[in-house]
């Protein structure tokens, strides 16, 4: 009886040890958004700051001109039919912007306002950054549950005291990647 009994628990513990290896050497899903990146493997050049949202992540890094390094947590969009990646750059910058939202948001929720003023319920937060992509936008919120989570229709979304930060350091014209 013995002898069928560490035989039992042996083969389960040799049947168990591959997983238990596994999830030990498997990073938490998030882990990469805490990592620091490296502007090279994104930029051919620096320029005068790079943004990456990688939207895996969850994360955006942000390199000034000066060689300065920032990282956030964020928000990225709900699905991946409503993520675009590649690269762009800041065309405009805006406190306190307004809200209009898509032909397809309205669409999907008929209820939303066809134009929102800035304040405590407009979803953009305190100040946006906007991509040469119509309707994509680096922006804060006001929803501070949305940041780390598949939440927006598009946009790279962070808390409002990070998006004042980097909206403070940023120049039109920075280049940015989504990848």
């Amino acid at each position: 009886m013995q002898t069928k009994r560490s035989f039992i628990i042996g083969a389960a513990a040799t049947l168990a040890s591959p997983l238990v290896v596994r999830a030990q050497e498997a990073p938490d899903r998030n882990s990469s958004s805490f990592i620091t990146q490296d502007w090279q493997d994104h930029f051919s050049t620096l320029g005068n700051g790079a943004i990456l949202a990688d939207i895996t992540s969850r994360a955006l890094h942000y390199w000034g001109a000066d060689g300065s390094y920032r990282l956030y947590p964020s928000s990225v969009p709900m699905s991946e039919d409503l993520t675009r990646r590649g690269y762009s750059q800041i065309v405009r910058k805006r406190v306190g912007p307004t809200w209009t939202p898509t032909q397809s948001m309205r669409e999907r929720d008929p209820s939303l306002p066809v134009m929102m003023d800035a304040g405590p319920g407009n979803p953009l937060g305190t100040h946006a950054m906007y991509l040469d992509w119509p309707a994509y936008l680096i922006h804060g919120t006001h929803d501070t549950r949305k940041i780390g989570r598949q939440s927006s229709s598009g946009c790279i979304g962070l808390y409002n005291d990070h998006i004042a930060e980097l909206f403070a350091v940023v120049e039109t014209g920075t280049q940015v990647r989504l990848l």
